[in-house]
């Protein structure tokens, strides 16, 4: 048995492949499926029923594959074991990050962090938390960024700062003249929000305790949509009215800059932080990244025009 064909059977289960799986590990598909056949042969089962279109893995041979992840994992630890005791950050890093931190946060440190290790080949994966946290349990990424507390004692969250909230009120807008807005100034009649499943879609819906989350009128827009400048583009069209986390606020296009109104104190905010299994080992990439992005976001005003300054972002020690 070696990890070799261990990491063919995988492939062949993910994408209940051959020919595909032997694409996937760069070899060919003769080989892949000869040392497939030496493994089933040492260990005298089927791991795969070649009789079925697409294959299907037999039950003796799910126990094998579930071993097989333990096993590749396990032997992975080895050389981040020895990076980690060298200082070093190099190797492959796969990273999940949320829809509304990716578009703003990522660009913001991802040139800097090549520069400063060119070893390391990361790739960035744009997923919803519940997915995020799945692919981290299953050992599919490495790390992830999103909003925490996730309440879940399987991993590790390590806060990287705390981001404001802010309104996005469009002229005519009933608190178009107000100077702040309340929480209880919100009203889900008028309030334009991105679609179930992104965890900043909660984090709005929180800021509004007096209201009852259930009574959606008929009359409000039913937007199902990931992205925030479309809501954005829609309360500039008078359908309302949207909140914004604040390095989303500072990226959308100057002329709607105007339109940006603080919270009230206590501002409200989300925490934003790197998470990681309980057993991940990579642990000195966590520790650049996080000095990195802190050293970027250190001091940064969010939202500045003449008579308005938004409040700093505030990093977490």
């Amino acid at each position: 048995m070696t990890l070799i064909q261990l990491e063919y059977v995988l492939a062949v289960a993910e994408s209940r492949n051959f020919t595909l799986a032997a694409e996937k590990a760069f070899v060919t598909q003769p080989t892949l499926s000869m040392q497939i056949q030496k493994l089933e042969k040492e260990l005298n089962i089927e791991i795969f029923d070649r009789s079925t279109h697409p294959i299907k893995i037999t039950a003796i041979g799910q126990k094998v594959l579930d071993q097989a992840q333990i096993i590749l994992r396990e032997s992975r630890k080895m050389s981040h074991i020895v990076n980690d005791l060298r200082e070093n950050v190099e190797g492959d890093y796969v990273m999940g990050v949320i829809p509304t931190v990716l578009s703003t946060l990522v660009p913001l440190f991802y040139k800097n962090f090549k520069t400063k290790f060119p070893k390391v080949n990361l790739r960035v994966k744009e997923m919803k938390t519940e997915a995020m946290l799945e692919a981290l349990a299953n050992n599919e990424i490495d790390f992830g960024i999103a909003v925490t507390p996730t309440y879940n004692d399987d991993f590790i969250e390590i806060p990287l700062y705390h981001e404001p909230m802010v309104a996005y009120v469009p002229e005519y807008h009933r608190l178009s003249n107000q100077e702040k807005i309340k929480d209880s100034d919100l009203q889900m009649k008028d309030l334009l929000l991105i679609e179930e499943g992104h965890c900043f879609r909660n984090n709005v819906l929180s800021i509004c305790k007096t209201i009852n989350q259930n009574d959606y009128p008929q009359e409000a827009l039913n937007v199902d949509s990931g992205s925030l400048f479309t809501l954005v583009k829609l309360s500039q069209d008078g359908l309302g009215m949207t909140v914004l986390p604040a390095l989303q606020a500072e990226d959308i296009p100057k002329d709607y800059k105007q339109f940006i109104k603080q919270f009230e104190e206590p501002v409200p905010t989300r925490e934003v932080s790197i998470i990681y299994h309980s057993t991940q080992l990579k642990l000195r990439f966590v520790d650049e990244l996080h000095d990195l992005i802190q050293s970027l976001v250190r001091g940064k005003n969010f939202i500045e025009s003449e008579n308005r300054t938004m409040p700093n972002l505030k990093l977490i020690k």
